[in-house]
């Protein structure tokens, strides 16, 4: 949107003889508006702040100070694109100093000289435009990129859900198990976020851990149906390669990858490391300890719990302070003492979410 051109000089004192000294020097050149004393000039400024070039403010003037004026201006935020520049016959260090504290841009002594107003004047005002100049236009590429990135955001979460869905449906799970861990894996979040502020992980990180715990299982697209749906126990050769998931998942990521960047990161540890175990008994890579990135242990455990929970063609579930008992027994393998004491703060909404005492839809993350 075009602002309004800035073409009007404000004079604010209460000696008639200065306002028409000034007035006489810039007149030809711009709109002149008059001030008598402080709080007219505080009324004078909010009435035409979006034609103000130019402030000349008189250090002592009746009601209102020069000084009093200012305090109001830096108040209100009006001195970051009004120059102003102090008149004052009665030059003190103080006064200097209190003046330039507040942000007057210059200060001119009487008698002054109009050759030397005007340019110091021209100087100030060219200054300030080409600084606000600037500023709009950072401001200007600040939205760009923030629209930009929020375009992103949604495009990623679009293709990260439809890829989800097709793990579901081809492994006959419950649609709502891909929603139910991005909640429970922000659940976590709260938690490490709070009381684990090593980790250093902020909102915007969190968001985009959530949107990628989503993609733990996208490998399982590759394993065939007669392994991923077999309702009973796997053999050794057909547990060898449902762990293969982890691997055919990076391997797709990397097929969908258009640049490094910190999201698909999140995706490619979250897919690569979540049955990795705190003890160096997981898989792919036999991580240990804080070998495995925090996010891939969040996922990790979360869905160890809704996989308890759920229905699985190959099992019951698990009412869930059985499932509760069994992870934090170990009995689904090894987590870190703070997933399981996330798990211990987080349970009961955990639980909520799982019995339906808590509206799922309330609860699906946004």
């Amino acid at each position: 949107m075009e602002t309004m051109e800035k073409d009007t000089i404000l004079i604010a004192d209460d000696a008639e003889l200065n306002r028409e000294m000034i007035k006489f020097i810039f007149e030809e050149q711009f709109n002149i508006i008059e001030a008598v004393d402080g709080v007219q000039a505080i009324n004078r400024l909010v009435e035409h702040s979006d034609r103000l070039c130019l402030l000349f403010l008189d250090l002592l003037m009746p009601k209102k100070s020069g000084l009093d004026v200012l305090r109001f201006m830096n108040e209100e935020d009006y001195i970051n694109y009004i120059p102003v520049i102090m008149i004052t016959g009665e030059a003190t260090d103080e006064t200097d100093e209190k003046a330039y504290e507040y942000g007057a841009s210059d200060i001119i002594y009487k008698p002054f000289a109009p050759n030397v107003v005007m340019r110091r004047a021209k100087n100030l005002m060219e200054l300030f435009e080409h600084r606000i100049y600037v500023e709009r236009k950072l401001e200007k590429r600040t939205r760009q990129l923030r629209e930009s990135r929020e375009k992103l955001e949604r495009n990623n979460e679009f293709l990260v859900n439809a890829l989800s869905s097709v793990v579901e449906f081809r492994s006959l799970e419950s649609g709502e198990h891909i929603q139910r861990v991005k909640y429970f894996t922000k659940i976590f979040l709260k938690y490490i976020m709070k009381f684990y502020p090593k980790y250093g992980i902020e909102k915007e990180q969190a968001d985009l851990i959530i949107n990628a715990s989503a993609l733990h299982d996208i490998g399982k697209i590759a394993i065939p149906d007669s392994i991923l749906l077999k309702p009973g126990k796997l053999t050794k050769e057909e547990f060898e390669e449902m762990k293969k998931h982890t691997l055919y998942g990076c391997d797709l990521l990397e097929k969908f990858k258009q640049e490094d960047n910190e999201f698909y990161n999140y995706c490619y540890d979250i897919c690569r490391y979540h049955h990795e175990r705190y003890d160096g008994n997981g898989y792919p890579d036999s991580l240990k300890g804080d070998e495995i990135p925090i996010w891939a242990q969040i996922v990790s455990i979360v869905d160890v719990y809704d996989a308890l929970v759920s229905k699985r063609v190959y099992k019951d579930p698990y009412v869930v302070d059985e499932a509760a008992r069994m992870i934090m027994e170990g009995e689904c393998g090894i987590f870190s003492p703070e997933m399981l004491d996330c798990f211990s703060l987080a349970k009961h909404e955990l639980f909520d979410v799982t019995e339906g005492t808590l509206s799922f839809a309330d609860s699906v993350v946004k």
